[in-house]
């Protein structure tokens, strides 16, 4: 049963996230900020709606009281316990953004982001499973797909089936569109067949269901790529073994083999061809969830140091009052602060339909450098013992680093974010 708390507020929710925005409708359809503007009084993009603040307050018990004590054991066994997926489920997190009539909780994306970043405060982990499954595959099937794939998945990934995003392979990373998994249709139009290799795909292990991209016409070139909904148990499809990490090793990172999967013609999410368009769209949203996992981390890196600085004295005076240190820590909190900023801005934009591509993969590349800077620092404020497993600030060091690599690396959102400010000036 998912939290009588989170289901109570969540049609209020809907309201609230454009709460006093009279004539929102004409702007949002315009796509103009400008008239946005005029439409809706500016607030702080920090300012949450009760909800939103009811969500986070959720989430960040739970964490702490039932996350909390299991983080060191599944880092050290490499898995998720299946007590944790299920309170994922219970609680709601998993089905954030689903409607209320799939059996969801049907939130708004902001909340969603912030469910992310406050998981990220105790296990990165974890919230990587959350956001992948609500801001990649949820989505995507929520946007694209027919009414009947619709009834089928969205019921099943509110209750207890994991979800996946196969895109990248061995020879296709930054460069995605380059894929060699291919899907051929069959002679009668019935079904398709897939042969490939995906790799690095999160929570592999654990999925139940698999958005993947093929390219259904290799010579159309990435105008051929189709995404398909598939069932991880049908016939040809193997998980390989989980990938060695350096962080985040909970979460189970293996290949996927495609061997003459077939997949029937219906399990086509939207159009056949246009899984590229499809591609870039979600992952522009996810790149949001991943900016929102590391300022999590980053938060959490100060949840464990600031306390530590307040009560360790050396040279007669605590750590928290050395001049030298307070310069580190404000700079430190001035950069959080503005990485999460960017994050609700981004969230904002993309809740009202307005432009956000720019905005978010500033995001994300900000705060994978506000994550890795805070996290490297706080080792250093906290002195030997941070560089030890006595403290978990170790541990987000290791799991930040990932932020800058994976959906788009940094060098990816530098080239997004110059393209759009050259398409700016030709306006």
């Amino acid at each position: 049963m998912i939290s009588i708390a989170i289901r109570r507020f969540a049609r209020k929710a809907k309201h609230d996230s454009i709460k006093g925005a009279s004539g929102l409708s004409t702007a949002v359809s315009t796509g103009s900020r400008d008239e946005f503007a005029k439409a809706a009084p500016p607030m702080p993009v920090t300012l949450l709606t009760d909800d939103e603040r009811m969500i986070q307050d959720s989430v960040r018990k739970w964490a702490n009281h039932d996350l909390k004590p299991l983080v060191r054991e599944m880092e050290k066994n490499e898995l998720i316990s299946p007590s944790i997926i299920q309170e994922l489920y219970t609680q709601g997190y998993m089905s954030l953004e689903i409607p209320e009539k799939y059996g969801g909780v049907g939130m708004n994306f902001t909340s969603a982001c912030i469910t992310i970043q406050e998981i990220s405060r105790i296990d990165p982990s974890i919230a990587l499973m959350v956001d992948v499954h609500n801001t990649l595959v949820v989505n995507a099937i929520r946007f694209w797909a027919s009414e009947f794939l619709q009834d089928k998945y969205l019921p099943k990934l509110a209750t207890d089936s994991v979800s996946a995003f196969c895109l990248s392979e061995t020879n296709a990373g930054s460069d995605a569109f380059s894929m060699s998994t291919t899907a051929k249709l069959s002679s009668d139009g019935s079904h398709y067949v897939i042969n490939g290799t995906k790799s690095w795909i999160t929570s592999a292990r654990e999925a139940a269901l698999l958005l993947v991209f093929c390219n259904a016409d290799p010579s159309k070139g990435y105008k051929g790529i189709t995404a398909f909904l598939v069932d991880t148990n049908s016939p040809g499809v193997q998980i390989g073994k989980p990938e060695s990490k350096l962080g985040l090793k909970a979460s189970s990172t293996c290949q996927i083999f495609f061997d003459d999967v077939k997949v029937d013609a219906d399990h086509v999410l939207g159009e056949v061809g246009q899984g590229y368009k499809y591609c870039i769209e979600i992952l522009n949203e996810g790149r949001i969830g991943i900016a929102a996992q590391q300022i999590g981390i980053a938060k959490g890196c100060l949840d464990v140091v600031m306390p530590y600085l307040n009560e360790r004295e050396q040279f007669g005076q605590k750590l928290l009052n050395m001049p030298a240190l307070q310069q580190q820590y404000a700079q430190a909190a001035t950069e959080l602060h503005a990485a999460e900023v960017m994050m609700l801005n981004s969230c904002r934009l993309k809740e009202n339909g307005l432009p956000f591509v720019k905005e978010a993969a500033m995001t994300k590349l900000f705060a994978s450098q506000v994550a890795e800077k805070i996290s490297s620092q706080s080792i250093e404020w906290l002195g030997g013992i941070g560089y030890t497993t006595d403290m978990i600030v170790e541990k987000f060091y290791r799991d930040c680093k990932v932020g800058s690599i994976y959906e788009g690396s940094s060098n990816i959102q530098r080239q997004t974010i110059a393209k759009i400010m050259n398409s700016e000036l030709e306006q």
